[in-house]
């Protein structure tokens, strides 16, 4: 561990390569859990949905638990209670929409960036790095998120959960993110919290770059072995400017 409190795993390509993390031109970022927590929004749009199904509402530390696959299968767990529960057809679709509407309503009235994010992606932008915001989140929500937010700027490119015919841990989100600004694999990190977001870097054969807080099931983010821990955002710039 340096000064900054980064953390790399005994077995991390980058442990005896600095400069690796030097030759970074594209920083993707995950959206729920990493940049912002949404979860109270999220949770009050669930409760509402599952009080207008019928159904006793769940609150905040279930909600923080069952997301990180998108809006349906969170809704699909919130009705069934299990992690791949597959609700009755009509009932998923009418609590889905019933999601929707809620959660369209409350977006962003108790959604928060995490300390440090706003100042760390704003030098990140101003020292010439891409970026982008890759999420399961239906763009629907992400892009009125991120301008709620003020941050929408700072993204060269967002793709969001139903932007493309696959969603994280599927690299072709990754891949898809980096051809539009035209920088390879091999010069891109994925920053997430979740061990969808490890996956998904792995699958692309990208460097994964984990943070401990967040949405991650309750699991310990270095279960999914990232190549890099980072406690905070704040250190990305020293981290990827060495």
């Amino acid at each position: 561990m340096n000064g900054s409190g980064t953390t790399l795993p005994d077995d991390s390509p980058f442990r005896n390569q600095d400069l690796a993390l030097q030759d970074v031109q594209l920083i993707i970022f995950d959206l729920d859990g990493t940049l912002v927590d949404s979860v109270p929004d999220i949770a009050v749009s669930a409760d509402i949905m599952l009080q207008q199904m019928g159904l006793p509402p769940c609150g905040e530390g279930v909600v923080r638990h069952a997301i990180g696959n998108g809006i349906d299968r969170l809704v699909k767990r919130l009705l069934t209670g299990e992690v791949d529960g597959e609700p009755e057809a009509a009932s998923f679709q009418k609590a889905l929409q019933l999601f929707r509407a809620a959660y369209a309503e409350h977006l962003c009235e108790q959604s928060r960036l995490y300390p440090g994010v706003e100042d760390t992606l704003k030098v990140l932008h101003e020292s010439g790095f891409n970026l982008a915001c890759v999420t399961n989140k239906a763009e629907a929500f992400t892009l009125p998120l991120l301008e709620a937010l003020g941050i929408r700027q700072l993204f060269d490119v967002v793709v969001s959960g139903d932007s493309l015919a696959r969603k994280k841990p599927d690299p072709m989100v990754l891949f898809h993110a980096a051809a539009h600004v035209n920088v390879p694999i091999g010069r891109s990190v994925m920053v997430g919290d979740s061990k969808h977001d490890i996956a998904a870097a792995k699958n692309a054969g990208m460097t994964s770059i984990a943070v401990p807080y967040g949405y991650n099931h309750g699991e310990d983010i270095q279960l999914s072995d990232p190549d890099v821990l980072v406690q905070s955002l704040n250190e990305l710039p020293a981290l990827l400017r060495g």
